[in-house]
């Protein structure tokens, strides 16, 4: 794979006998998930239409602060016990069987750091969904659920140093203080990292860190 032509006739291609597909893109925080989410997004529907693809990412099953306050888990933000596992499968399985006209799916809005349900339509007339998160290979659980569902799994495969330097800079855009934002991600965003890296040899393609540079450096897909 080159570039981004080629991954979207890959992504295209999954859809090809008319049944609807979910490509799945993985890796550890601040991979590049997003990004080339996003571009494949943009081009798929330049070239196939605008309700062929959709995306879906898992960030939309966080479980809210309150209900990780209950349970003693907001200090560990974005490991898996943070998500509803159980509720992000199910979805996929609403999506793989294609009984409805519409399939509405959460969102997760950053700047709130929440997820805000009912905030994404899937039409019926979409033939490729696309899902990102970074659990979409672990085996654990009910997101052992989730890897069936998947026609295949990309694993976005960024420098760590870049990736660590690209997550701090998150955070702080967000809202974190920079040292607070480098402890974040070195210590809660490391530990999960080291369990994504552990399914890397799980995926179906690995993309490679100067694709994922290349996609950062072009201008972003959306205003």
């Amino acid at each position: 794979m080159t570039g981004l032509a080629d991954l979207a006739a890959r992504a295209r291609a999954l859809a090809d006998g008319g049944r609807r597909a979910v490509l799945g893109i993985t890796g550890a925080p601040g991979a590049g998930k997003s990004t080339l989410a996003e571009h494949l997004l943009r081009e798929l529907r330049r070239t196939a239409g605008p309700e062929w693809v959709a995306h879906v990412p898992m960030d939309g099953f966080h479980l809210a602060d309150t209900e990780l306050d209950r349970l003693g888990r907001r200090d560990r933000k974005g490991a898996p016990d943070t998500f509803d596992a159980a509720g992000y499968a199910a979805l996929l399985r609403r999506l793989d069987e294609e009984r409805d006209d519409v399939v509405y799916a959460p969102a997760f809005e950053r700047d709130l750091e929440q997820p805000i349900a009912g905030s994404i339509p899937v039409p019926r007339a979409a033939r490729l969904v696309i899902t990102e998160g970074n659990y979409l290979l672990h085996d654990e659980g009910d997101w052992a659920g989730v890897r069936p569902l998947l026609a295949e799994v990309w694993y976005c495969d960024l420098d760590p140093g870049e990736r660590l330097r690209r997550l701090v800079a998150r955070h702080v855009r967000f809202g974190k203080a920079p040292d607070a934002a480098m402890a974040w991600a070195t210590g809660t965003d490391q530990r999960n990292a080291d369990l994504i890296a552990a399914t890397r040899h799980r995926a179906d393609l690995l993309i490679p860190d100067a694709i994922i540079r290349a996609l950062t450096r072009l201008a972003p897909p959306f205003p």
